[in-house]
């Protein structure tokens, strides 16, 4: 499963390293939004919420949908500013069509508003669909939707001065700590690209993402199946340093793609591909493929001595191995006319975390 990025017909400079101040702003709000998925951030997570007052945290909660389980498009600029104010701004300039649509995507969950469907603005089936939407997933969200499409002036001036309030309380702060190491990603990957090219440079944003085969796309291995297109403009790539672990990906009909990134701490992480997880999964949801790994768990045994083990014949024992070993769970040695299959310990302990990173990115 992955979201490609089509960059046919893109000059030389066909992505664009670049810092955005509201982008991280809405990274550290998801990170207040669900601290369990930022272990490394929580101390500052409850730093902050200690320190909100009352009214900022209720504004929080009341608006979290925009940033909690995915973004709101208009929350990862596509033309990044210097200042949040500037990205602000421009997020004002977005009509309330393409703002309520993008806002009901966070607040009623998948599938919630088509790209060139009627506007619940305007359109009675299509408002009591998106009510139904945000009804069933909790009064809070119902709420915030039933606002929105009464008066989405007053939802955008609130939420964008709950934005700016963030700043005061909380941002501004982290911003300057983070800054320098924004500044430090950013000098990199620019330098990377310039001396070795996009394929280099994407390989160096994550394991994850990759350069097509035809140079003419970029693609993202995701938890999604979709395809958007650059549209005539460079590809924003953001650094984040607490946007860890996710790679977000805005890819909707409609909006430009962006792609937001971790910046890591020490070095690029590898990352495993959605088909090696589902490949090793796979592998090991057949109970005899099981059995045969509780046995090579305890040493190295061969095919015949697997099959004696578990009354077996030698051909179907070879079968089950020749999958696990596909799913690189089992090595192989030769040792005269024997040939001994042990554990991959390593791939096979950090399946749970490679399962996790999938999902979370």
């Amino acid at each position: 499963m992955t979201v490609r990025i089509d960059l046919s017909g893109l000059p030389a400079e066909r992505v664009r390293f670049t810092a955005s101040p509201l982008a991280e702003l809405t990274a550290m709000l998801h990170v207040l939004a669900e601290p369990g998925h930022h272990p490394e951030f929580a101390g500052w997570a409850a730093d902050v919420r200690a320190g909100l007052r009352p009214e900022l945290a209720e504004r929080l909660r009341e608006a979290e949908f925009l940033w909690r389980s995915s973004r709101a498009d208009f929350l990862v600029p596509a033309r990044p500013r210097p200042t949040l104010a500037e990205e602000l701004d421009d997020v004002d300039r977005i009509d309330d069509e393409t703002y309520v649509a993008a806002a009901l995507v966070t607040t009623c969950g998948s599938n919630r508003v088509r790209f060139g469907a009627p506007s619940p603005l305007a359109d009675a089936e299509a408002r009591d669909r998106a009510l139904d939407l945000a009804q069933a997933r909790g009064a809070l969200q119902e709420a915030f939707a039933e606002r929105l499409l009464e008066d989405p002036a007053a939802v955008r001036a609130r939420v964008r001065n709950t934005l700016e309030q963030c700043a005061e309380a909380f941002f501004d702060a982290a911003w300057t700590r983070v800054a320098g190491q924004l500044a430090a990603d950013l000098r990199l990957k620019n330098d990377l690209l310039k001396r070795q090219g996009l394929a280099a440079v994407l390989a160096s944003v994550s394991g994850a993402v990759t350069l097509a085969p035809e140079g003419d796309g970029i693609v993202v291995d995701k938890l999604q199946d979709n395809a958007t297109a650059a549209g005539g403009a460079p590809v924003p790539f953001l650094p984040s340093v607490f946007g860890r672990p996710h790679l977000v990906v805005i890819h909707a009909p409609g909006w430009r793609p962006v792609v937001q990134y971790p910046v890591a701490e020490a070095g690029p992480l590898a990352q495993v591909s959605l088909e090696t997880v589902t490949r090793r999964l796979d592998a090991l949801a057949h109970p005899v493929r099981l059995r045969l790994l509780r046995t090579l768990a305890r040493g190295p045994h061969t095919t015949g001595e697997l099959a004696h083990a578990w009354g077996l014949s030698p051909p179907e024992v070879s079968r089950h191995l020749a999958v696990l070993r596909r799913a690189g769970l089992l090595t192989a040695r030769r040792e005269g006319r024997y040939v001994r299959y042990a554990v991959n310990l390593r791939d096979l302990t950090t399946l749970g975390a490679d399962v996790l990173a999938a999902v979370m990115r």
